[in-house]
């Protein structure tokens, strides 16, 4: 019963109100930053590759800008590029990944617009310790009780989203995956995942920051060789590949069946929705990262935000999907003719496409670290992102108990899979997006002020 009823509101909220909504946001300022992800983007390259390091400078408070964009990216780079994307491609179609592309251009424009207001309204501690968020920039623009409505109500479902669901769900996904590919017992690697988040949760911002500075762009690395291996074993048909995500973008009943309306709301709708939730722009995630950034100017780190959701979606999410379609779609792939079998689904697709080059075997293994990496850098921003949330509500005494109930989630993650878990995951993160949106229309004049002047 509670089952059907979260997963009801569910569709109704990623269908209807939160495509709608993400999609305006990221066109409004789109508009309002005439097009600041064009305008800034080797800006932002150069701020981002120009920090580039695994041993960062440490900061007494915060973090530097390289360190923020990673812990956003670990956050940002989880299943969904992995699962996500092939449940897309299954569903929409080869064509879903235009669609992907598109939200996330318009995306880059609204996490320039995140990463800018949580600088501007980040609060400094009588310790010292920097703190910033949606749950601040709401009370920036609204005061009163309904500001503080709105941030608790943010609070609450980040904490609950992230901390916790969200958090249980990645460990599921990192004991399944093991388990198949090493045949690790998954209470074993419920253990190990516990210990090892348990020390770096402990080890507060600046362990966190020192890990995700090492991880991200390791992981980032190792996926980009062994997907590019791929593309190169399958050059031939790389032109058939990019042939059809256009193709089946604007015709996809011609892959995925039905009417040509039902099979374009499709593709278009699981595009929208898996990118979106993929690169978290306007979710109000990545914005307690981009706040704890030491730079001169907001402006600095909006633009190294933006990077974040063209390395997400462009980069990791992209390489997936064309490894999936080269390998899958093409003539000689077992999905040519657009018939799914069985066996194949979306926890499987990645894997067994990357095992029609590697072998099944080791394609297997490959995908799995590569899961591992993603969603174990996941849990640790995702984490912090909710350890911040739940200080603004209780206060700092309420981080040890906020650690012990994630660890124990976390632990109970590696040894069930309910689908009640993950439609509940889905309902907090998506309720977190509304008072977040509302807020950025809002403050839309605090993100232009910080804009660069003509010259």
């Amino acid at each position: 019963m509670l089952l059907s009823i979260v997963q009801t509101i569910n569709a109704y909220l990623s269908d209807y109100i939160l495509v709608f909504l993400l999609v305006a946001v990221g066109l409004w300022y789109s508009i309002k930053t005439r097009f600041v992800q064009v305008r800034c983007f080797g800006e932002g390259l150069r701020k981002t590759f120009g920090e580039l390091t695994l041993f960062g400078k440490k900061h007494e408070t915060g973090m530097s800008s390289f360190q923020a964009l990673a812990t956003a990216i670990a956050a940002q780079v989880g299943t969904g590029n992995i699962i996500g994307a092939s449940g897309a491609i299954l569903t929409g179609g080869p064509g879903a990944i235009f669609w992907m592309w598109v939200i996330a251009f318009f995306g880059m424009a609204t996490i320039y617009a995140e990463a800018v207001l949580a600088q501007t309204t980040r609060k400094k501690e009588e310790d010292g310790s920097i703190a910033g968020g949606p749950v601040y920039y709401i009370t920036t623009a609204f005061k009163g009780a309904f500001g503080k409505f709105l941030a608790g109500f943010f609070a609450v479902a980040i904490i609950l989203a992230l901390g916790f669901f969200g958090c249980m769900v990645q460990s599921n996904s990192i004991a399944a995956t093991c388990s198949t590919a090493f045949g690790i017992p998954t209470w074993v690697i419920g253990v190990i995942l516990v210990i090892i988040c348990g020390i770096i949760f402990l080890g507060g911002v600046k362990r966190l920051a020192s890990v995700t500075e090492k991880i991200v762009p390791v992981m980032a690395a190792a996926f980009l060789l062994g997907s590019l291996i791929v593309l190169i074993l399958r050059i031939k048909y790389i032109p058939a590949t990019f042939a059809m995500i256009f193709r089946y973008a604007f015709q996809p009943n011609a892959i995925i069946g039905g009417g040509i309306g039902y099979a374009l709301k499709t593709a278009v709708s699981q595009g929208a929705k898996r990118g979106l939730f993929s690169n978290e722009a306007g979710m109000g995630s990545t914005p307690h990262a981009h706040a704890l950034a030491q730079v001169e100017k907001p402006h600095d780190q909006g633009v190294v935000a933006m990077i974040g959701v063209f390395i997400d979606t462009f980069v990791v999410l992209t390489l997936n999907a064309l490894v999936i379609i080269s390998t899958m779609y093409t003539s000689d792939g077992m999905l040519a003719n657009g018939t799914i079998p069985e066996a194949i689904g979306k926890a499987n697709l990645a894997q067994t496409a990357f095992g029609t080059v590697f072998g099944e075997g080791f394609g297997a293994v490959f995908v799995a670290v590569c899961l591992f990496f993603f969603a174990f850098s996941t849990i640790l921003s995702w984490n912090l992102f909710g350890k911040i949330n739940m200080t603004y509500l209780f206060g700092k005494k309420s981080n040890v108990v906020y650690t012990i109930i994630a660890l124990i989630f976390i632990f109970l993650g590696t040894l069930t899979s309910s689908d009640l878990v993950w439609e509940l995951s889905d309902m907090f993160n998506q309720l977190m997006v509304l008072p977040n949106v509302i807020a950025l229309f809002a403050l839309t004049a605090l993100v232009i002020k910080a804009l660069p002047k003509k010259k």
